[in-house]
This record gives structure tokens, sequence and C-alpha cells, in this order.
């Protein structure tokens, strides 16, 4: 009897930590349920049929108690995480403004680097390529995205 009673708490416990902590039908799960089926099997060929049937049914009792359990919405607001996030991003400063002028430092193909100063920023051509070393102006800022155009065409 102790080896009916071993497999029904290892199901319980598989069958636990399968809704719990393993989400999804997994190893855990199936496992559960194979233990619990093993021990009825066990009952019924060990103990003969009045003793399987009431192995089944408190098998069965467990396992609606346990449903009826988890589908209650108190038992979840015990196990979640009730945190608000009330920070805010930090806003970046663009460290350029509409009218500076730097370097390409890589082809702007459109996006590409570009050195304004020693600064090294992500920038993105406002038309075409760009090729390294053209010297380049700032025509706008939008957000964090900076767009450039070469300082020889007007």
């Amino acid at each position: 009897m102790g080896l009916i009673i071993a497999l029904i708490v290892l199901g319980l416990i598989l069958l636990f930590a399968e809704i719990l902590f393993i989400p999804g039908v997994g190893f855990a799960g199936i496992l559960g349920i194979a233990s619990m089926v093993s021990s009825c099997y066990f009952a019924f060929v060990d103990y003969g049929r009045v003793t399987g049937l009431i192995v089944l049914a408190v098998i069965m009792l467990i396992l609606v108690l346990m449903l009826i359990l988890a589908l209650r919405a108190k038992t979840w607001k015990k196990v979640t995480l009730n945190t608000n996030i009330d920070t805010k991003a930090v806003k970046l400063e663009v460290p350029v403004a509409v009218g500076d002028r730097g370097v390409a430092a890589t082809r702007l193909a459109p996006m590409g680097n570009a050195r304004f100063g020693y600064k090294s920023i992500e920038v993105t051509a406002f038309d075409g390529l760009i090729n390294p070393g053209t010297e380049i102006e700032v025509v706008a800022v939008e957000g964090m995205k900076i767009l450039v155009k070469p300082c020889n065409l007007k």
C-alpha cells in the first residue's frame, strides 16, 4: 500500500510542478498522470477490485479539488507578481543640432556613422549614398534619427 500512496503523492507533486513551474503539457505532467495511473493499476492488481475503485475515486476527487483550486481567482492572486512599474524612460538628448557639420566615418547607405568633433554618431543619409570622408551637414533631427546630406549639395 505504501507504493500506491507514494505513486499518488509523486503524481500530485509532478502535476503541481507542471501547472506552476513548467508551463504547457510537458514531461512532468505526463509523468504525473502515468504515476497516478500506475498507482490505480497496482491497487487493482494487488488488492482487488474494491480497493482499486477506492483508490481511483480518491485520485479523481483529489484531481477535481486541484482543478477547482486552480480555477479560482484568489489562488492565482497569491502566486502572481503585483508590482507596478512607475518609472519613465530616460529621454536621451541628441548631441547634434540642425546645421552642424561633420565627416562621414563610414559609407552612409543610407545609415552609417559620422564624426562631429570627437563624437561618433549613427546618422542617416537624407538622399542617396554618401561615401566615407565626405563632409556632411545635419538637415533634420527626428527623435533620435539624424538626417544628413553632403555639404557641397544645396
